[in-house]
């Protein structure tokens, strides 16, 4: 009997070898690729991605949406319309003794400009209120930056999208101008704090082999928000019904509140260990890892880095952006170079806008011809990295538009041309910002870091409108301006480290080291080098 088992015992024993030598060679594959792109623990519990990140992302990137509709909107809820004199048709539409108008609404029913007669000393006040918006997005990026840094992504995520949704609606419905003013600029402050929070959230967990990837694919949401934004306002003329359309998506986000997880990066940093593990165990049975050692990984990670944390390593806050010469340095040429998104972006946008039509179909060019550039960024990202992407992107739209400047005016096709290459290459930099920006300020200070140049942007787009305005000054004016300062960005990115496949700096003393390492390990071989 013994001698029959013998051979099935044999084929068993062989079966695990094979079994075993596969594990082994899975696990050995796992271990080089984790080294290749220098997973710490948290990364390597949760994977760099699987379908608990797919899932996240799946109910976090719709957020871009309404971030688009809620800045664009403008365009048709005050648009510029012709109107007359009704009180006395006589009379020039501006003069002292007109006191009612009539408005063309062939294009549009009602907007803010005839609802509250915004014309002739008062034609200002619907740019004023989308100025007042655009420094609301300010506020919100550093106010919801700074409480996402101390309270964690999730809670501020989730109050951020109740005010977007209930100051968004309330405008929709209000009989005042300046309370309609004052909801917008509150929209814009959630608004501003959904684009922060969400983003780090997303980079967080995220690993690097993919991060290019989803932090793109984070924008395209953006694009698609402002292509749909023609399409709402082409069927909903009124623009109350057009406000609430906007506005009323939000209801969706409350399931944020049980949806989206906390950052387990934030939950580690913070000291709260328990609540990471726990995040990063759900991740990984999600993701079909193993999690019987996460604890134990984790925990001797939180050891690590607190014998190794140095005074600076608590909560940090904008200053610390500021206080060591290298994290400085990095600082200030990425929030020069978010400015140069913020004001080339929306302002070459409006400079298309300049190209006259029907305004339904401009909007939604203008918005289609960002998708090339978001999508083209992927691939130069993966294969160039964020550095060489940042520096062709600006120098293309630097060049574009510099090439205007020497173009007749009467030559509108060709000026259209160049200024939309030119709205390509801000389609590039502006996700590549983003993830740069993600990667480069640490853990401890990301979410204030990509505030603060979040902020810096905002200023950027809202000088925009005045810089393109420059042309009745001189025809060159504009085109220099929008094609000089992309260029200086390109020039300041050659001082910032690249950030593809590196770990994300945790701690304030990583963020002040990291690219230090790499300028002395070029200085290094170049002295090498210069031995042989």
């Amino acid at each position: 009997m013994a001698d029959k088992t013998n051979p099935d015992q044999g084929m068993e024993l062989e079966h695990q070898s094979e079994r075993d030598a596969q594990a082994a060679k899975v696990a050995a594959k796992k271990e080089e690729s984790d080294r290749k792109w220098s997973l710490d623990p948290i990364q390597r519990a949760m994977g760099q991605l699987g379908w608990w990140h797919i899932l996240v992302c799946a109910v976090v990137f719709p957020l871009k949406f309404p971030v688009a509709w809620h800045q664009m909107s403008i365009i048709f809820l005050g648009p510029s319309v012709n109107y007359t004199c009704a009180s006395d048709p006589s009379l020039d539409r501006c003069d002292a003794g007109c006191t009612s108008w009539t408005y063309d609404n062939s294009t549009f029913a009602t907007t803010l400009t005839s609802e509250w007669d915004l014309v002739c000393g008062n034609a200002n006040l619907v740019k004023l209120s989308q100025t007042i918006f655009m420094f609301g997005i300010l506020v919100g990026g550093v106010v919801f930056g700074s409480l996402a840094d101390k309270y964690g992504r999730r809670p501020p995520l989730v109050i951020a999208v109740i005010i977007q949704l209930v100051t968004g609606v309330g405008a929709a419905v209000i009989g005042s101008f300046w309370v309609f003013v004052v909801l917008r600029f509150l929209t814009a402050v959630a608004t501003g704090g959904t684009m922060v929070t969400s983003f780090v959230l997303v980079m967080e967990i995220i690993g690097p082999k993919w991060r290019e990837l989803f932090s793109v694919l984070y924008q395209i949401p953006f694009n698609l928000g402002h292509l749909t934004l023609a399409g709402f306002a082409y069927f909903l003329r009124e623009w109350r019904q057009l406000q609430f359309a906007l506005s009323i998506f939000s209801v969706l986000m409350l399931s944020y509140y049980w949806l989206v997880p906390e950052s387990p990066r934030y939950l580690f940093t913070s000291g709260n260990v328990d609540g990471a593990v726990t995040v990063l165990e759900q991740a990984a049975k999600r993701n079909n890892l193993p999690t019987d050692t996460i604890r134990n990984d984790i925990e001797q990670y939180a050891k690590e880095k607190t014998r190794n944390a140095s005074a600076n390593a608590s909560k940090g806050n904008v200053l610390d952006l500021f206080r060591t010469p290298n994290m400085r340095a990095k600082t200030l040429y990425m929030c020069f170079n978010w400015f140069v998104c913020g004001l080339a972006f929306f302002g070459v946008a409006q400079y298309i806008g300049h190209a006259g039509g029907d305004i339904y179909t401009n909007v939604a060019i203008s918005a289609a011809l960002e998708l090339p550039g978001t999508l083209l960024c992927i691939y130069m990202m993966k294969a160039y990295g964020r550095k060489k992407t940042l520096i062709f992107s600006n120098t293309l739209t630097g060049i574009s538009m510099l090439a205007i400047a020497f173009v007749p005016s009467s030559a509108s096709a060709l000026n259209v041309g160049l200024a939309s290459v030119g709205l390509i290459g801000m389609s590039i930099s502006f996700p590549t910002v983003y993830l740069y920006a993600g990667e480069l300020f640490p853990t401890v200070v990301r979410n204030v870091g990509i505030g603060t140049a979040s902020m810096i942007a905002r200023f950027g787009s809202m000088i925009a409108p005045f810089v393109a305005g420059m042309g009745s000054i001189a025809y060159w004016l504009p085109p220099c301006i929008f094609g000089l300062v992309p260029l200086v960005g390109a020039f300041c990115v050659f001082f910032l480290p690249e950030t593809q496949g590196h770990p994300l700096p945790e701690t304030l003393e990583d963020g002040e080291n990291f690219g230090k390492r790499q300028t002395a390990a070029n200085g290094a071989a170049g002295v090498e080098n210069g031995k042989h």
